[in-house]
């Protein structure tokens, strides 16, 4: 297996969140910082190795959430996942790194973001056929996660994407991921201790980022 830490990874620098507004948390004003993260000069591809280290660096993370109706996307982590301090939480977020392989597998966009962000969902979870992948407005960007309350969060920067299914049409599709399924938006919010971290946040804004991408909170 390759080394993860030799990949070159899309980050963005930390100066730049500054210029627009350091926030602690969730913010659901991604038209605010979204496009400017992901548009050159402001971008670029820097050594996995020295990012995770450097906290000059953000790395750009897509984290998508599946909602229906009343319920949310979830599963456990497994204990042989790629990333050690993740290990075993409960998540509502798929996604991973942007790769700089990724802007070379195709060209809808000049830096690789929306592939990069399906290569990692469709890596992760089996979809409804019935999802267009090429059309942006499937997963809209309705918010932003920075945490700089710990290391880990000081050099990751969380986009979060809504993509609206219909029931059961999200399913497992790697042996890491367990206990895997719908379960009522509010259970989740209950039990919101057992998760990771940038899935707590989400969970505790799932009202504003449903309505960011015009979802109704409908209340079981």
């Amino acid at each position: 297996m390759p080394d993860k830490m030799n990949e070159r990874v899309l980050c963005f620098e930390s100066s730049l969140l500054d210029q627009l507004g350091r926030f602690q948390g969730v913010s659901t004003e991604p038209e605010r910082y979204f496009p400017l993260i992901v548009t050159p000069p402001n971008c670029s591809y820097v050594l996995r190795r020295e990012a995770e280290k450097n906290e000059a660096y953000k790395q750009i993370i897509p984290y998508v959430l599946f909602v229906n109706d009343t319920d949310i996307f979830c599963y456990r982590r497994g204990k042989r996942g790629s990333e050690e301090r993740l290990r075993e939480k409960y998540s509502v977020g798929i996604g991973g790194h942007i790769e700089v392989d990724d802007r070379l597998l195709f060209s809808s966009d000049e830096i690789g973001y929306y592939d990069a962000m399906w290569r990692e969902v469709t890596e992760e979870v089996t979809l409804d056929a019935g999802l267009d992948t090429h059309d942006p407005a499937t997963a809209p960007c309705v918010g932003l996660i920075n945490d700089d309350s710990n290391s880990v969060g000081r050099v990751h920067f969380g986009v979060i994407h809504l993509i609206s299914v219909r029931a059961n049409s999200v399913s497992k599709n790697e042996s890491v991921i367990t206990d895997s399924g719908f379960v009522p938006i509010e259970k989740a919010q209950q039990d919101r201790e057992r998760y990771e971290t940038w899935s707590q946040l989400c969970l505790k804004h799932i009202d504003p980022l449903l309505a960011s991408a015009h979802v109704p909170r409908t209340v079981a």
